[in-house]
């Protein structure tokens, strides 16, 4: 694996150890493998918003509430491979469910909002035989998936080398298809990723490993994700069960089904600005 240099050019230093460093204040360096396949100083959508995941399920957890239901990131400009800084609020908290927004700041500047639902988890036993129940399993599991080559993988260090795959369903970058992902480094130094973490760095890839379009004439950058969770993912891998949808006017949808080795555990959507490269 080739680390690079600022400027995006490979180097000869070891590749980084983490997707971020913690320094004070609630900020945090970014490292290379945080790199994503459109800008070489920008970072892939998955990573930041993890880390605004992070700081959300921790001021949610003050409040005893454990399980975040909805978790949304408007992604207002690109992310630079630079330090960030994240500002959470509660904006209302009841006994069983509280309301959350979040922003996150490179050179001084909002570059992302996130709004969020966090809700206290309880034991509930549920009655047999329900429409749709037992809820789906993925298409393959783990075991039976084989390696995933990424398209947008290169030597530059990036989010290719943050995570690694297998192919459950279909076939990667042509829609629709299904990848198993799973960290091969943590999101922060000396940190385990949460469940919600690790969703998050993995549902960001459904436009990408739904892609319909030509990656080298098209852009197909998604300014949004949205997760809807029924439950906490359990186990390092998860699965996104991607499909890209186009409209005649520039824009597109990439849904996707998210599971873990136990099954469903909620679904994704992404908004797409379609454009020719220059």
């Amino acid at each position: 694996m080739t680390h690079s240099s600022s400027d995006g050019q490979p180097a000869s230093t070891p590749p980084p150890a983490s997707a971020y460093v913690a320094l004070e204040d609630g900020r945090y360096a970014s490292t290379d493998l945080t790199r994503g396949p459109w800008h070489p100083q920008h970072q892939h959508g998955g990573p930041p918003i993890a880390l605004a995941a992070r700081a959300i399920e921790r001021a949610a957890a003050a409040l005893g509430l454990t399980h975040v239901a909805r978790l949304t990131a408007n992604l207002l400009r690109p992310v630079p491979i630079a330090e960030l800084a994240i500002e959470v609020q509660t904006d209302y908290a009841g006994r069983n469910v509280a309301h959350f927004s979040a922003q996150l700041h490179a050179g001084g500047k909002e570059v992302a909002r996130f709004s969020a639902v966090a809700q206290r988890a309880a034991g509930l036993a549920i009655p047999a035989g329900l429409p749709g129940h037992p809820l789906p399993q993925a298409p393959r599991t783990v075991e039976a998936s084989p390696l995933a080559p990424f398209l947008f993988a290169s030597k530059t260090t990036g989010y290719h080398d943050l995570i690694e795959g297998k192919v459950a369903a279909g076939v990667p970058f042509r829609c629709p298809s299904a990848v198993w992902f799973r960290l091969r480094h943590p999101l922060l130094a000396g940190e385990a990723p949460s469940a919600l973490q690790r969703v998050a760095i993995a549902a960001d890839s459904g436009n990408g490993i739904s892609a319909i379009l030509d990656f080298h004439r098209y852009i197909f950058v998604n300014s949004d994700l949205t997760l809807n969770l029924l439950r906490q993912a359990r186990g390092e891998w998860i699965c996104i069960d991607a499909c890209t949808l186009l409209g005649p006017d520039g824009g597109g949808l990439a849904e996707a089904r998210i599971f873990d080795a136990e099954g469903l555990i909620g679904r994704s959507t992404q908004s797409l600005a379609i454009r020719l490269r220059d």
